[in-house]
C-alpha cells in the first residue's frame, strides 16, 4: 500500500466534491468525531468498527497531504523509534516510558 498515493487520492476526492481543504482545525475535529464513532461502534459491538477506523485513517491521510507530510515515512520512523523505547511500570503499575518515571 502506497500511503503517499492514497494521501493524494484523498485530497483530490475532497477537491472533486467541493470540500474545503484549507481548514486544518476542522479536519482534526472531523477526525476526532470519526474516532468517537469507531469507539461507539466497538462499545456497541457493531459490525462497522472497521469502516469507522477507515474513516479515521482517511482523515489522517487528508490532513497529512494538506500539510505536505509523508505519513508513511513518519509511521515507519515512529515504529522504529518505539521499538527502541524502554517501558517500565510506574508507582501505580502503569507502563510508561522509562524517561518519564
Amino acid at each position: 500500500m502506497d500511503l503517499k498515493k492514497l494521501q493524494k487520492e484523498v485530497l483530490q476526492n475532497k477537491i472533486n466534491h467541493g470540500f474545503p481543504t484549507d481548514d486544518i482545525n476542522l479536519e482534526f475535529c472531523f477526525t476526532f468525531a470519526e474516532l468517537g464513532e469507531a469507539h461507539t461502534a466497538w462499545v456497541k459491538k457493531q459490525d462497522d468498527v472497521g469502516e469507522e477506523l477507515a474513516d479515521v485513517a482517511i482523515y489522517l491521510l487528508g490532513i497529512s497531504e494538506m500539510l505536505n507530510i509523508d505519513l508513511g515515512k513518519k509511521i515507519e520512523a515512529k515504529i522504529e523509534k518505539n521499538k527502541k523505547r524502554v517501558y517500565k511500570p510506574n508507582k501505580k503499575g502503569v507502563l510508561v516510558k522509562e524517561d518519564e518515571l
